[in-house]
């Protein structure tokens, strides 16, 4: 008797146990959120810092920062670099934290002659320059099939309409460091134009106008068009945003690591902005429309 009694108090005290210990999911927040993802660090922390009633968690051992941006509601997060590291961190996300639209920010190469690093790209489209079909004619750009409904996806993946005239909007008010060159100082530019993504960093003339002829693209970089894609397929509103760190051209790897901060920085203080207009707007509803 005295034997099934210490059995049974073990039992209890190991389930008991058991359940403590157990990594309790997060309690899905009512509020409409916002995701913030970036390939650069150093701009997620500049974003870190300024959130209100922060809160970190580990999931699949990639950490997300739950919080509130400039009275809005959101999650940011640190994707890593190149396209299966940024879909993995958004899926994540995605399936986490259930925001209504994912924002995604970072530096990248410029391919337009007329940016210059500290300048931002606000991304009508985006689009990978490496998938498509390379044949004895030549490579040409092709849409992967999307599994979720059997068609396939542009070749060009658009922005959420809404949230680019929110950008655009943003554009107008941020105020964005200074760019120090050889003849003095001078305002970033920030225009809404293409970017363009691949598991490749850029660092060649060649490559560079061979994008923009093809492409037209403003930007290069290795996660943008891997997000959007995602999104697109998930019927999930979107935007790309980027500052140019260098010109995707021969000494793209020394300006990358001298401009990059200051890329960072105007990249972050155009996103704040953003958040800024949209924690005044009406929630957006995953269709992109405002709801009423």
């Amino acid at each position: 008797m005295r034997t099934n009694i210490l059995v049974s108090i073990i039992c209890i005290s190991v389930t008991t146990l058991c359940i403590s210990c157990r990594q309790v999911a997060p309690c899905p927040d009512s509020r409409p959120t916002t995701a913030i993802l970036g390939a650069f660090n150093k701009e997620i922390m500049m974003l870190e810092e300024q959130l209100t009633d922060k809160h970190q968690q580990q999931i699949e051992g990639m950490r997300f920062v739950t919080g509130r941006l400039q009275d809005k509601s959101v999650v940011v997060a640190w994707t890593g670099i190149g396209k299966v590291n940024a879909a993995m961190t958004t899926t994540l996300l995605i399936e986490h934290f259930n925001p209504d639209q994912v924002i995604f920010s970072g530096i990248a190469g410029g391919v337009n002659p007329k940016l210059e690093p500290g300048d931002i790209v606000i991304a009508a489209e985006t689009a990978h320059h490496d998938m498509g079909i390379l044949g004895e004619d030549g490579f040409y750009n092709r849409g992967v099939i999307n599994p979720l409904d059997g068609i396939r996806n542009p070749v060009f993946l658009l922005a959420d309409e809404h949230l680019l005239k929110l950008a655009e909007k943003a554009a107008e008010q941020v105020e964005l460091e200074k760019i120090k060159t050889s003849v003095g100082e001078r305002s970033p530019r920030i225009i809404k134009g293409v970017v363009v993504t691949g598991d490749v960093f850029v660092a060649s003339t060649e490559k560079g106008a061979e994008l923009r002829e093809k492409l037209n693209a403003d930007a290069v970089e290795m996660e943008g068009a891997a997000v959007a894609q995602l999104c697109y397929q998930r019927q999930i509103p979107h935007l790309v945003v980027r500052s140019i760190s260098d010109k995707a051209d021969t000494t793209a790897r020394v300006d990358s690591m001298l401009f990059q901060e200051m890329a960072a920085k105007n990249s972050a203080a155009l996103i704040v902005k953003i958040t800024e207009l949209l924690s005044s707007q009406h929630p957006v509803s995953k269709s992109g429309d405002q709801e009423k």
